[in-house]
């Protein structure tokens, strides 16, 4: 029998939070959600959407693939300590941003290589998935489907509401204080770094569980 899963950390959220960043304030590509990239890429190619926007994809594919690769080879870190390079990386993102230091095309599109290369690492150390939750809803409504909820499942559906949650705090931030837009990102992916481990007991490792989605379908 499984363990029930853990409740909602601040790294989902912090997805979100990222992500709407990328979209709303960067060039309407996401930092996190690769599909939903490559759709805009095909759109693209197809002569669809935005001037540039292909340009602002390969960006961010290319720069989560770097994140993943180094999250790989952080591998036998702590989780504390890669979180934290995390919201390092963050940490710039939302300095550059704040202090109005992206003007051109070419600064926005660095400053999207620092998001979608701190969500790689983010997507790779982890095992409870953080920033891809195609596969963690499709599970929840399987089990829902076949009457087979189990006791932790309102902790899965929470972790859905906190990605929610975490996007409508950026757009209400970009709304109300553009200049602090990134700030949300960089603080839960921060407080992650400071609470997680005494969740977990330590580094997350270990299989993916069938609550926890399936990665290889996940967007």
């Amino acid at each position: 029998m499984h363990p029930p899963p853990a409740p909602p950390s601040p790294s989902s959220p912090s997805s979100g939070a990222a992500d709407a960043f990328a979209f709303l304030c960067v060039g309407q590509v996401f930092a996190g959600v690769m599909t939903g990239n490559l759709v805009l890429l095909g759109a693209s190619a197809a002569g669809a959407g935005e001037d540039g926007v292909a340009l602002r994809v390969v960006t961010a594919l290319a720069a989560y693939a770097c994140g993943v690769a180094a999250g790989t080879l952080m591998a036998g870190l702590p989780l504390r300590l890669t979180l934290m390079a995390e919201s390092v990386l963050l940490g710039v993102a939302a300095a550059l941003w704040g202090f109005g230091l992206v003007a051109s095309y070419g600064d926005r599109l660095g400053l999207l290589a620092l998001v979608s290369l701190a969500m790689g690492i983010q997507g790779r150390v982890r095992v409870t998935p953080t920033n891809y939750f195609t596969g963690t809803l499709t599970s929840l409504a399987g089990r829902a489907a076949a009457r087979r909820l189990e006791p932790g499942d309102g902790w899965v559906l929470g972790r859905l509401g906190a990605v929610v949650a975490g996007a409508a705090l950026v757009a209400l931030t970009e709304r109300w204080w553009s200049p602090g837009a990134a700030l949300g990102a960089v603080v839960l992916v921060a407080g992650a770094a400071v609470l997680e481990p005494g969740w977990r007991g330590g580094r997350d490792t270990g299989k993916p569980r069938p609550d926890r989605g399936n990665p290889a379908g996940a967007a």
